[in-house]
């Protein structure tokens, strides 16, 4: 994503982190039928839920811009991971039915929590169907302080983070659980609707159109989107997957440059594949819709961009950034809410490389750029990026810092280790989850160094790191950095800056 805010360090136990499963929350205590409200989230307690796993999505909705009202109908494929009598889903519009394994189901709904109770208990293992039936106006609808539905000049975007499933479909909304999506949205016959993965048809009835786009990949709750309006959709095929961007009709000079740096996504994924491995899902694109809402989002195969990016020219380098989030956020995504930095920071570092390939400035020259921009008392070094804390999240520290942490990382280990560590990442955790003392561990074994003191200077420490080379600063850099105060700041420096700060507007929130 591009914005920013949220983390801290507890003396969490990386023995506990690696031991609990990446899937699910932790097992209910003996004897215990009733599935947790969260899944053990220590950001966001009530988001996502315990007692199930969720395995299919299949998704129809209604949409009208005109009144935002949204009607819709999920069917989710489930199994039980404890014995139910009971069982959450996280929610916040009106449902007016719900089917539990085709038997009708009582419930509750509270701000948050859509409470579930079937006619007939779950045996742990069971698969279950769940049938929501639902409708409201997402726009009006604020939850845990919180209301991210976004009304387009022509439509809306269900689009968000870590907040957004809960306002048009029924889920358990935490990465941990991720699932494959059926997704059918019904809108005007003169709108389009653009989602994740693959375009399985768009059949005209009437007056009204029905486009369905499925992901056959696992995804996190908050990736799965859909933006309805009227758009110039280009389509093409590359390296033999379909590549659909999108961006928003009567664009003006900014729907201009976006549509020209939106047909780069195929070559920024083939520079991002060489660093770090094959690209992991099947379709490839993104979207610039009818607004300026001040973020984009990594969306699973097709980000999503406020058309501000593009306010002051062409901005590959926010492609580039949520391009890398393919890998580390979608495909790996964290396993708590605090890990962010390994989205976040990643996706900066990337644009490090880009500028680096394309020479606009290298990575040890953007190191040392920020080094001289943010001096000791800048807020930036506050941040404990390894935890900033809730809501804090997409604070720009963590994207910043984020960045100079990998080069550092780059710096102290060697070049070779650090790809490699990167490429492990990936593979390793691959449509599943991962957390800092997990990528920690992984540094160390690859590079074999005892790296525990460079990441408290980097992650957990609330004041700049010491220029040393335990800390991945290069011999002599003091006196390099006195040598060219004066010099030329590299090219990139100012895209960066600019891409960054419009995402920080957001995170901010």
């Amino acid at each position: 994503m591009t914005s920013g805010a949220r983390v801290r360090r507890t003396a969490l136990a990386v023995g506990t982190a690696l031991l609990l499963p990446l899937g699910v929350a932790q097992a209910a205590p003996a004897g215990d039928t009733t599935g947790a409200r969260g899944i053990g989230d220590p950001y966001y307690p009530d988001y996502g839920n315990g007692g199930y796993d969720v395995d299919h999505y299949g998704i129809h909705i209604t949409y009208k811009p005109k009144t935002d009202h949204l009607a819709g109908r999920t069917k989710i494929t489930a199994h039980a991971t404890q014995d139910l009598t009971r069982f959450d889903l996280d929610f916040v519009l009106p449902v007016s039915s719900v089917k539990v394994n085709g038997e009708r189901a009582t419930y509750t709904q509270g701000k948050h929590e859509l409470v579930v109770t079937p006619r007939q208990a779950l045996a742990t293992g069971e698969e279950m169907t769940v049938d929501v039936a639902y409708a409201g106006k997402p726009s009006t609808v604020r939850s845990d302080g919180v209301r991210p539905w976004i009304r387009t000049d022509d439509g809306a975007a269900a689009v968000g983070e870590p907040e957004i499933a809960a306002w048009w479909y029924p889920a358990n909304d935490h990465p941990r659980d991720k699932a494959t999506y059926d997704v059918s949205v019904t809108v005007a016959k003169s709108l389009e609707v653009l989602g994740n993965g693959v375009l399985v048809s768009h059949d005209a009835r009437n007056a009204r159109r029905t486009w369905h786009w499925r992901e056959a990949k696992p995804m996190a709750a908050y990736l799965a989107f859909f933006v309805a309006g009227q758009f110039d959709i280009e389509r093409s095929r590359v390296d033999g997957l379909p590549v659909i961007t999108a961006v928003a009709s009567h664009g003006g000079r900014e729907g201009r440059y976006a549509a020209r740096d939106l047909r780069r996504t195929p070559s920024v994924l083939r520079f991002e594949a060489q660093q770090y491995g094959a690209y992991p899902f099947d379709a490839m694109g993104g979207v610039a819709p009818a607004a300026d809402f001040g973020f984009a989002l990594e969306n699973q195969t097709r980000p999503v961009y406020t058309r501000g990016f593009w306010s002051t020219g062409s901005n590959i380098y926010v492609v580039v950034h949520e391009n890398a989030h393919q890998w580390y956020g979608d495909s790996v995504s964290v396993h708590s809410w605090r890990d962010i930095w390994l989205n976040e920071g990643f996706a900066s570092f990337t644009e490090w490389l880009w500028s680096e390939k394309h020479g606009e400035g290298t990575a040890k020259q953007l190191f040392r750029q920020y080094w001289r921009a943010y001096g000791r008392g800048n807020d930036m070094w506050k941040v404990k990026i390894g935890n900033p804390g809730a809501h804090n999240e997409f604070h720009y520290a963590v994207y910043d810092r984020g960045a100079m942490t990998l080069q550092a990382l780059r710096t102290r280990i060697g070049n070779a280790d650090f790809m490699a560590v990167m490429r492990d990442w990936a593979a390793q955790h691959q449509y599943g989850n991962g957390s800092i003392p997990e990528y920690i561990a992984l540094a160390e074994s690859v590079s074999g160094e005892d790296l525990g003191s460079f990441f408290d200077a980097w992650l957990y420490s609330d004041r700049r790191p010491a220029p040393t080379e335990a800390n991945g600063f290069p011999p002599g850099f003091r006196s390099r950095v006195a040598a060219t105060e004066r010099s030329a700041v590299p090219a990139s420096w100012s895209k960066i800056q600019h891409t960054h700060a419009v995402l920080a507007r957001v995170e901010g929130r």
